[in-house]
């Protein structure tokens, strides 16, 4: 990443000029930029970078990155990096009015890189994914034909028609191309009770079958009130995840992942990520059918339970890939 293309950014009183990194589909500074971007001491800058980890709000694994830096004596060192997550978050802890005016830069450079990178690729990836899918159409046309009276081979075509977009969105993510759909804006988080009740209900069910024992969704500490904390947060007075769609996908990247309770961590996520659809009439698709069905949904939740940290973005994105309504 040490090739990566540099921009200068300038305040708009024109008294700070930093020279600000760009690479893997974001900006980088280091703590001593974000001292003199944000008017505040490097060891104040520290206190909040430490915060931001030590609360888990970010995984430090894939939003900090080091670069060989030169130094005013002259000697290159390899220093911490960090990427616009945490100076939004760093922005918002020292309440700067400078971190939504940089937020605002870096955000229109990014784009411009990305859709300059877009357009060198899209055409060769729309002629592949029009091939795939008019293939794909044929056998699912074949597979309806009268002629064909095996059940199971209808119901294998319609597994992979219905999800050959989700390969053709990986496919898309892998060459650069995927980007974050709009998604629908709002949706009603449970509270962390109402959570709780509806997994207490769950819970009681699997345990009458003898699927669960009583350390299933047993919270630990406040891990489930904190997810629900940073889903309903804010950023500059802007809501931090602003559609059903990112909603739905933190919530269940963020169960998954942080492991709020004792037990049952893939299990409680899944369903919370089902509950808050339904919450939201967004269960099921304009046709009726589900959006996602029981095997998708268990793919889906071992994908997030075996995904590196530095795959999040990846992740968020096809799932709320995977929720965009079909018209």
């Amino acid at each position: 990443m040490d090739s990566s293309p540099i921009k200068i950014y300038q305040t708009d009183d024109g008294q700070t000029q930093i020279d600000v990194r760009f690479g893997d589909d974001t900006v980088w500074l280091n703590r001593q930029q974000l001292s003199e971007l944000f008017g505040r001491d490097v060891k104040t800058i520290g206190k909040h970078i430490g915060n931001v980890f030590k609360e888990k709000e970010l995984q430090k694994e894939s939003v900090v990155a080091k670069f060989a830096t030169t130094a005013q004596d002259g000697k290159t060192y390899q220093v911490e990096y960090y990427n616009l997550d945490v100076i939004i978050s760093v922005g918002y802890r020292v309440k700067s009015l400078q971190g939504t005016q940089f937020r605002i830069w870096a955000t229109q450079h990014l784009k411009n890189i990305l859709i300059q990178g877009y357009s060198l690729h899209q055409k060769r990836f729309e002629q592949n994914a029009q091939a795939l899918q008019q293939a794909l159409k044929l056998i699912e046309k074949t597979a309806k034909s009268p002629d064909l009276t095996l059940d199971a081979g209808r119901g294998l075509t319609e597994i992979v028609s219905r999800y050959t977009q989700t390969f053709l969105w990986l496919q898309r993510y892998d060459e650069g191309l995927l980007d974050e759909p709009k998604g629908q804006t709002g949706g009603d988080l449970p509270s962390p009770d109402e959570a709780m009740q509806a997994l207490t209900a769950l819970k009681q069910d699997l345990i009458a079958r003898k699927q669960a024992t009583d350390l299933f969704a047993k919270p630990r500490s406040d891990g489930l009130v904190g997810i629900f904390g940073n889903l309903n947060q804010s950023v500059f007075g802007e809501a931090a995840y602003p559609t059903i769609e990112s909603k739905a996908a933190h919530l269940l990247y963020f169960v998954v992942k942080n492991h709020p309770f004792s037990d049952g961590n893939k299990r409680s996520g899944a369903f919370l990520f089902v509950d808050f659809l339904n919450r939201n009439q967004r269960l099921l698709n304009q046709q009726g059918d589900p959006v996602i069905n029981d095997t998708g949904l268990a793919a889906l939740t071992l994908l997030v339970a075996e995904s590196d940290p530095q795959q999040k973005e990846t992740i968020i994105r096809l799932i709320m890939q995977m929720l965009q309504r079909q018209e």
